[in-house]
């Protein structure tokens, strides 16, 4: 399968995130995941908000805009792959990010998940040897009844799952309203 045409510098998907303060969150990706800013793009609206900003991070380019004062919150969520994840994730804290979910094995792969200060959630991998149970690749991480928990799978999966669970009850609009 042949991925479809993109122009230079964009992968076939790329993520856009409205958020508040979309300028501190464009340092925040720029200075956590080493992105550069595609200053010939930064563009401002006619209310004086940014309407777009791209940050280049590896193979792919992030969208960020700043919400409207009438737009209702919309976290995003997203999965970032990088080569040195306990760093990724000290210039994340240190900026500002509330460690959601610690550094946990998965799979042979390393995984932590980080909120940022204007609520998105940010899956961070640091690829390894993935290693999978299961015959044929046919395990199933579900639980078989509703009495079995995420634990009977391992207790890195319950971590990893239950963290999720918890991150997402506690989603609060940064502006202090739901509007």
């Amino acid at each position: 399968m042949t991925a479809p045409a993109a122009p230079e510098g964009y992968a076939t998907v790329n993520p856009f995130i409205i958020t508040s303060d979309a300028d501190a969150l464009t340092r925040f990706v720029i200075e956590v995941f080493d992105g550069e800013e595609r200053a010939e793009v930064r563009t401002i609206d006619d209310d004086g908000l940014l309407l777009q900003s791209e940050v280049r991070v590896g193979t792919s380019t992030i969208m960020l805009a700043e919400r409207k004062p009438d737009w209702l919150f919309t976290p995003s969520l997203l999965q970032v792959y990088v080569d040195d994840l306990d760093a990724v994730l000290e210039r994340a804290l240190m900026r500002g990010a509330r460690l959601v979910t610690k550094p946990t094995d998965f799979f042979g792969t390393r995984f932590a998940r980080v909120q940022d200060t204007s609520a998105n959630l940010w899956w961070i991998w640091q690829h390894g040897e993935a290693v999978w149970d299961g015959q044929d690749g046919d395990g199933d991480w579900a639980a078989e009844s509703a009495d079995e928990g995420w634990a009977e799978v391992s207790p890195e999966l319950a971590y990893i799952h239950d963290t999720l669970l918890e991150a997402m009850t506690a989603l609060r609009d940064p502006r202090g309203s739901q509007s």
